[in-house]
């Protein structure tokens, strides 16, 4: 008789969900990660006294009231709104688009004038009729300014590409809103946890064995032989040792600061648009939890290449990308005692609600509850 019933490769959100039901069905669970801590990106690291979000900013945000009644058993949540702020050419704007971007952009003082000047530019670009790539679908959705000022440097330097060589789907939209609103999120339900994430991967998880700095490619034969079933949060092209090559991602490096300053930027996330910034944006941590320490900790993020060695962060969703990804699924799907979730296993980009319902529906799936 094996000592588990699931083995979960990977500590992240949507393993301590799994974890979580399914011993709450009375399963036994291993949980093994190949990093010092459980967590996942989620994972805040304490410096000084303020909770750094170690692999960049995550703020908890949805419109599912079962997953957000779900996530508040274990900790409870404060009131951070998100409301970032976005940095070109010494001026700061609010960020989403709104009324305050476009008083300080346009000098128009109502939604009637910031309409009909969207409109203008957009009509400067009418003519395209199917846009080839980002920059030609980006300017018909928002015409010049829009687009300069906020979206091409900024997603370039994502992407690390032209935005003539992105593909139009990128930007399938762009948010306006016109109202005085700084809120970034839509969703009805919005904060941080109190105490940090790691609270509530603790509560998720407690009642599981765990193995830290543990590699499952290492010791695969040993660790599959303790459990009858696993689940594996992991790249699923790693997964089949790269059968068909390797999928692509975008990844990301963080340089954290810790400055003898009370504040630094007076906000938690400020965007720098312009190229002349090699990061994308800085995040002040302290203000995530309505922090008064005499000092503060900031991240700076840079966009990086991905290889071997860093993080995961961005799948590059591309036709040549889709089409590996359907063959690695396939071999998945022969195999009934192997189940694949979480962002990197289905190599798709998930918000963190979209993670814990994903989670609870393969739950449910699986023990029939």
């Amino acid at each position: 008789m094996k000592k588990y019933d699931y083995l979960i490769v990977g500590g992240g959100l949507f393993g301590a969900v799994f974890a979580h039901q399914a011993m709450a069905s009375g399963k036994r669970c291993l949980i093994i990660d190949k990093r010092p801590h459980i967590g996942g990106n989620i994972y805040c690291e304490e410096v000084d006294g303020i909770r750094v979000h170690k692999y960049g900013a995550h703020i908890f945000h949805t419109d599912n009231k079962e997953v957000w009644d779900y996530v508040n058993r274990f900790v409870e949540f404060n009131r951070y709104t998100n409301s970032p702020l976005a940095y070109y050419k010494g001026v700061l704007y609010n960020l989403p688009f709104n009324m305050n971007t476009f008083s300080k952009l346009w000098e128009v003082n109502t939604p009637a004038e910031a309409k009909a000047k969207i409109e203008e530019q957009r009509g400067e670009y009418a003519d395209i009729e199917c846009p080839a790539n980002l920059e030609e679908q980006a300017l018909k959705l928002c015409g010049k300014d829009i687009y300069e000022i906020f979206i091409k440097e900024y997603t370039e330097k994502q992407w690390g590409r032209s935005a003539t060589e992105l593909p139009a789907f990128i930007i399938k939209r762009i948010p306006f809103r016109f109202t005085y609103d700084n809120n970034y999120f839509n969703d009805g339900y919005q904060g941080i946890p109190k105490g940090g994430y790691n609270v509530l991967i603790q509560g998720l998880t407690e009642g599981a064995d765990v193995l830290l700095n543990t590699d499952y490619f290492k010791s695969r034969a040993e660790l599959d032989a303790l459990a009858d079933h696993v689940l594996y949060t992991g790249c699923i092209d790693e997964f089949f040792d790269f059968k068909y090559g390797h999928l692509e991602y975008r990844s990301l490096r963080f340089e954290h600061e810790l400055m003898n300053i009370s504040d630094f930027q007076g906000n938690a996330v400020v965007n720098y648009n312009e190229r002349a910034f090699p990061y994308t944006r800085i995040i002040e941590h302290k203000h995530f939890e309505f922090g008064c320490q005499p000092h503060t900790v900031i991240t700076r993020e840079f966009p990086s290449d991905f290889f071997v060695g860093c993080e995961p962060y961005y799948p590059v969703n591309d036709a040549t990308n889709t089409v590996l990804l359907n063959r690695y699924k396939k071999l998945a799907e022969e195999l009934p005692n192997v189940l694949f979730g979480g962002r990197l296993a289905q190599y798709a980009y998930f918000d963190m609600d979209d993670t814990v319902a994903a989670a609870l529906d393969m739950a449910r799936n699986s023990f029939k509850y």
